[in-house]
C-alpha cells in the first residue's frame, strides 16, 4: 500500500472510512464524553427515581429514555465526526435556518409546559427545544461568515452574522430565555474575537449586553428575583439554590456514599439543571473535581488541534463549539455553587434532557470532525513555506 507523507499526517491510500476514522479522531475527547456520560447515568438513578415515583411512573422511566436520549446522542456524534468539514459547513448552514424558522414559529405553536416560558414543541412522546439545536449550527454559520469576509471580494460577513446574532437573541428574549440567549451572545463575540476583531467592538457588545441586562432586571420580576436572591447574603434554605448549597456542604470531599443523599428528594430540578448537586452530595467534591477535569479535558485538547489549523472556518468554528460547550458547563456548575445567579441550563452529557443531550451529542461531533488529523499541512508549514519563498 502506498503511503504520501504531506504535511505532519500520513495519508494511506486506500484506506477504509472506519480505519482511518479511528487514525485520526481525537479518541481522548471521546473518553472523556463517554465518561461524562457514564456520570450522568449514575447520577440519573439516584435524582430521577423520586420524580418518577411523584409522577406516578416506573422508577427507572426516566434512566430508560435517557439510555435511549443517549444513544442517539453517542450514535450523532459518531456519524457526524465521520463527515468532511465542508460538508459540516453546508448542512449546518440549511440546518441554521431550520433551527431559526423552528425558533420563529414557538410563539404560535410552541409549549411552556406550565413554566411561563414557551420553549417547546410538543410531540406528544417527547418534546424538542429548538434553542438546543440551534447554537451548533448557529457557531457553523458565524464561522462560515466571517471567514467568508476575509477573503477578497468577501462578503460583509460580520455584518450579517451580527443581525442574525440580534434576531436570534430578540426570538430568545420573547420566550423568556436570557441563559440562551447569553450563550448565542457569547458564541458569536468569541468567534469574532478569534477572527481579529477591534477590541472597541468587542467593548461595544460588552456594553450592549450590561444595558440588556439593566433592562431586563428593570422590567422582569423573574430575573430581578433571580439577581436579588443571588446578591442576597442569606440564602432561603427553601428554593433550589439553599437546597442545592446544603447538598454540596452536606458531602463533603468524599460524600454521604451511593444513595445517602436526600436533596434527590427535595429538588425538582435534582435530575437536571442541579445534577451536579446530587453528584456533591453523595459522591463529594471529588466527583465534581473529575467532572470539571473531563471538560477541561474536552475543551484545552479543542484548542491545543485547532491552533495549529491552517483552514480559517474550521479555526473559528471549532473554538466556538469548544468555548460554548466549556461555557455551559460553567454556568451550569457556577449557579449549583452560587458563584452565578440562578439560570435553568443543563450540565451537558449529565444532565437528563433529550434535545439537550442529542444537541451537545451533534456540536462534539461537529468538534471531533474539526480536530481530526487531516493532510493538509499546518499553520507553521506555512509559514516556513513562506519563509523560505522569500530567501529564494
Amino acid at each position: 500500500m502506498t503511503e504520501i507523507a504531506h504535511g505532519t499526517v500520513i495519508v494511506q491510500s486506500g484506506e477504509a472510512v472506519l480505519p482511518r476514522w479511528w487514525r485520526t479522531v481525537d479518541r481522548v475527547t471521546i473518553f472523556c464524553v463517554l465518561a461524562l456520560f457514564a456520570i450522568g447515568i449514575l447520577l440519573g438513578l439516584a435524582a430521577s427515581t423520586p420524580l418518577a415515583q411523584r409522577n406516578g411512573l416506573d422508577p427507572f422511566h426516566y434512566m430508560i429514555r435517557q439510555l435511549a436520549f443517549g444513544g442517539m446522542a453517542l450514535t450523532a456524534m459518531i456519524l457526524v465526526s465521520m463527515i468532511a468539514p465542508v460538508t459540516i459547513r453546508r448542512l449546518g448552514v440549511i440546518g441554521f435556518f431550520g433551527a431559526m424558522l423552528a425558533l420563529a414559529m414557538l410563539p404560535a405553536f410552541g409549549t411552556d409546559f406550565g413554566q411561563g416560558a414557551t420553549r417547546w414543541y410538543s410531540l406528544g412522546f417527547a418534546s424538542v427545544q429548538p434553542a438546543e439545536f440551534l447554537k451548533p449550527v448557529f457557531v457553523i454559520f458565524t464561522a462560515w461568515m466571517i471567514a467568508a469576509s476575509q477573503e477578497v471580494a468577501g462578503p460583509p460577513g460580520k455584518s450579517v452574522s451580527l443581525f442574525a446574532t440580534c434576531v436570534i437573541v430578540g426570538f430568545l428574549v420573547t420566550q423568556p430565555d436570557f441563559g440562551q440567549g447569553a450563550l448565542i451572545i457569547f458564541a458569536w463575540s468569541v468567534i469574532y474575537f478569534v477572527a481579529g476583531a477591534p477590541m472597541l467592538m468587542l467593548f461595544a457588545v460588552m456594553g450592549i449586553v450590561a444595558v440588556g441586562g439593566a433592562i431586563a432586571y428593570s422590567n422582569s420580576e423573574h430575573v430581578a428575583r433571580r439577581i436579588d436572591g443571588f446578591l442576597s447574603a442569606e440564602i432561603d434554605p427553601t428554593t433550589q439554590i439553599g437546597y442545592a448549597t446544603d447538598a454540596i456542604r452536606n458531602g463533603g470531599l468524599f460524600g454521604a456514599g451511593l444513595g445517602e443523599g436526600t436533596v434527590r428528594w427535595t429538588l425538582p430540578d435534582a435530575h437536571t439543571d442541579f445534577i451536579i448537586a446530587v453528584a456533591a452530595e453523595e459522591y463529594g467534591v471529588m466527583l465534581v473535581f473529575v467532572i470539571i477535569a473531563l471538560f477541561a479535558t474536552i475543551t484545552i485538547r479543542a484548542f491545543l488541534r485547532l491552533i495549529r489549523e491552517r483552514d480559517p472556518f474550521i479555526r473559528l468554528a471549532g473554538t466556538g463549539l469548544a468555548s460554548l460547550l466549556a461555557l455551559q458547563a460553567f454556568i451550569n456548575l457556577g449557579v449549583a455553587a452560587r458563584l452565578l445567579p440562578a439560570k435553568g441550563m443543563t450540565l451537558p452529557f449529565v444532565s437528563y434532557g433529550g434535545s439537550s443531550l442529542i444537541a451537545t451529542g451533534i456540536a462534539v461531533g461537529m468538534l471531533l470532525a474539526f480536530t481530526r488529523s487531516r493532510p493538509q499541512g499546518e499553520i507553521g508549514d506555512i509559514l516556513l513555506s513562506r519563509h523560505a519563498g522569500r530567501g529564494r
